[in-house]
């Protein structure tokens, strides 16, 4: 039986300001807020919509008794490739179907947790970042709503677990951590990592998380790492 969804849940006494923090993320699902990254993203948008993007992933918001979260999902760990058994985002590569990226990401959704989603639900789309595999990825961010709402089913064959972590962690430093990388003996570049979860956020979801918060929270989350380009 496939397992129940994970929410994540901090320790019996919550970290100094997690109270507040709690509560002033409610705001980031709010319409006013909405409208505010609607707005930011339709340049984004309109352009992506356009262009044949190679993949798409769904960057899931969501509430958990009434605190907003991001929805992930960990790759099942029978796939072949480079990232099974990874933490990622509902997604995949573009099909000959699929009218844009937002088409792929919702029927990619649909394939890996039996969720249906109209375009109704979708914010926009993010600039498209690469993979290191030749490969560009482009997020759409979209609101799912009250998970308890939702019924997932996901497939086992491509989803090893579901979780969600509240925007109220994601945004604590203490939860921040970076990896440095080298080439050739000297530093390259830095990348984000959200610890202290079930599992940790690293690698190209975690870029995006990255860029997600920012865009949600601009006066509460600063970005320091630059994300790659596809130029």
């Amino acid at each position: 039986m496939f397992p129940a969804l994970h929410h994540l849940r901090l320790g019996a006494r919550p970290p100094p300001g997690a109270a507040r923090a709690g509560s002033s993320a409610r705001g980031y699902l709010s319409q006013e807020n909405e409208q505010r990254c609607r707005g930011l993203l339709e340049a984004s948008t309109r352009r992506y919509r356009q262009e044949a993007v190679a993949a798409a992933v769904l960057v899931t918001l969501c509430s958990v008794g009434g605190c907003p979260a991001l929805l992930y999902t960990l790759r099942s760990s029978t796939l072949t490739g480079h990232h099974k058994g990874d933490v990622s985002f509902p997604g995949g590569k573009r099909d000959s179907s699929d009218q844009d990226v937002i088409a792929t990401a919702l029927r990619e959704t649909q394939e890996e947790l039996g969720l249906h989603l109209g375009a109704e639900s979708v914010w926009g789309v993010m600039r498209p970042l690469p993979t290191g595999r030749g490969l560009t990825v482009a997020p759409v961010l979209a609101h799912l709503g009250p998970l308890e709402c939702v019924c997932l089913s996901p497939n086992p064959q491509e989803v090893e677990d579901v979780f969600t972590i509240p925007l109220a962690h994601l945004l604590q430093t203490q939860n921040h951590g970076y990896t440095h990388f080298r080439h050739q003996g000297r530093y390259s570049h830095t990348l984000p990592v959200f610890l202290n979860g079930r599992y940790r956020v690293w690698g190209l979801t975690a870029i995006i998380t990255d860029l997600t918060l920012e865009l949600l929270a601009p006066s509460a989350y600063r970005r320091r790492t630059r994300p790659p380009s596809t130029h």
